[in-house]
């Protein structure tokens, strides 16, 4: 199980996101502890812009983790990333017609 920190605060999307892209790319279980910022000041003027913040369980911070490159990266630089997974997130998605579609003055019809 990888064990991480994000220092975050409430209502910060950014947060969820990466929450949320460190799940789908890990490839074994993330526990995650997060970090309130607000509720101490020198949290808030170290995190403050910078935040969401992952933290390793050596110290090693990954700002801007939100973008799937850094992120990408970070993970790889560490045994953790899942590259089916990340080929997967990244393939261009399937724009063929589905199968037994066909189309009649302009619309498409399945079935």
């Amino acid at each position: 199980m990888i064990h991480l920190s994000l220092y975050t605060t409430l209502g910060c999307h950014l947060c969820t996101q990466l929450e949320g892209l460190v799940a789908t790319l890990a490839n074994q279980k993330v526990w995650l502890h997060h970090i309130e910022i607000s509720d101490d000041d020198a949290l808030v003027e170290r995190y403050g812009v910078r935040i969401p913040v992952l933290v390793d369980s050596d110290g090693n911070e990954l700002d801007r983790g939100f973008e799937l490159e850094r992120l990408s990266d970070w993970l790889r630089e560490r045994g953790w990333l899942d590259e089916a997974a990340l080929e997967a997130f990244t393939a261009p998605p399937d724009t063929s017609a589905p199968k037994g579609a066909h189309e009649r003055d302009g619309r498409r019809f399945l079935g």
